[in-house]
């Protein structure tokens, strides 16, 4: 597997990369990836890539639009040394929530990602939690799309067994009923109405909580806002604690302020994103690693072994 296996990372979750790479017993491929000063990316592939099986780490996260672009360049990078095959291993895929027309005359844009990473030279996709499960058509190249469930159900049976799983949307009931299942919990679902782009307001709450411990489960974290009203109605209806578990901690605008004064007891969250500082020294916060199961992946997609396995 060493011969032909090489890793490499952009600056989006470099950290992530090193894990992975630990996990494998390999070491992260030497490429410079920078600026000039005019702020555009430059990639140097520093070593010979010809004839290998490429992996390429990076999260499209905040700044995405950077992170993106140094992905694409990455990716084009390795295409023109040669490489006989380039994965994309995008652990958080940005821009996700645009994934289809919900107002007239707006991007899809989850599309148009799925075309520029084609069109820059990817040979597969391989990626965790999507926010829509149809953006992996999106793709005419193979993705293996892998979920977070099996790290987060081993913290969260620690949690005791009167638990109540809270989806925060109608959209996030299907991930809720797998995870109630799986910690053999009782389900919980909030009636929200999404004014506009990035406000939510809760409406109220369907099932029954009282003096249980309420585990609030979504795919992304963005400002927080949705949780933490979650939270404050759950605990209104007389549950004995809440926490929230979701995947990819994007914690934009005031989100850290709204968890730290919220009544969440915990919001556990994956390192598919690194924390800002502010973030990682919030005592709130529970981080939990992804890079073995991403590592596990990586290695069955090198040696031609099935990944299903590995799914949820």
């Amino acid at each position: 597997m060493v011969n032909k296996l090489k890793i490499f990372s952009g600056n989006a979750n470099l950290d992530l990369a090193i894990r992975i790479c630990r996990y494998l017993g390999v070491e992260l491929g030497k490429a410079r990836v920078g600026t000039f000063s005019d702020g555009e990316v430059q990639v140097i592939v520093e070593e010979n890539v010809r004839g290998m099986d490429t992996f390429v780490v990076q999260p499209t996260c905040p700044p995405v639009n950077h992170n993106l672009m140094e992905l694409l360049i990455m990716i084009d990078a390795l295409k023109r040394a040669s490489a006989q095959r380039i994965t994309v291993v995008i652990p958080y895929y940005g821009y996700a929530r645009q994934d289809r027309k919900v107002v007239p005359r707006t991007s899809i844009s989850a599309r148009l990602v799925a075309n520029l990473l084609t069109v820059a030279g990817a040979s597969r996709i391989l990626t965790m939690d999507l926010h829509a499960g149809q953006i992996q058509g999106f793709f005419d190249i193979p993705v293996d799309h892998l979920y977070a469930l099996p790290v987060q159900l081993e913290y969260l049976r620690k949690k005791g067994d009167n638990t109540v799983v809270v989806a925060p949307d109608a959209g996030g009931v299907e991930r809720a009923r797998e995870l109630a299942k799986r910690l053999n919990a009782s389900l919980a679902i909030i009636d929200k109405r999404r004014e506009k782009e990035n406000v939510s307001k809760v409406m109220h709450l369907v099932g029954d909580v009282k003096d249980k411990t309420a585990i609030i489960v979504d795919d992304i974290v963005d400002t927080a806002g949705t949780v933490v009203q979650a939270a404050e109605a759950i605990m209104n209806n007389g549950a004995r604690c809440v926490l929230a578990s979701c995947t990819h901690p994007v914690l934009s605008g005031n989100a850290i302020d709204r968890i730290r004064e919220s009544q969440l007891e915990e919001l556990v969250v994956t390192n598919t994103i690194p924390l800002s500082k502010e973030a990682a020294s919030l005592e709130k916060i529970k981080v939990l690693d992804v890079a073995p199961l991403l590592g596990e992946a990586i290695k069955r997609i090198h040696n031609d072994e099935s990944v299903s396995s590995l799914f949820v």
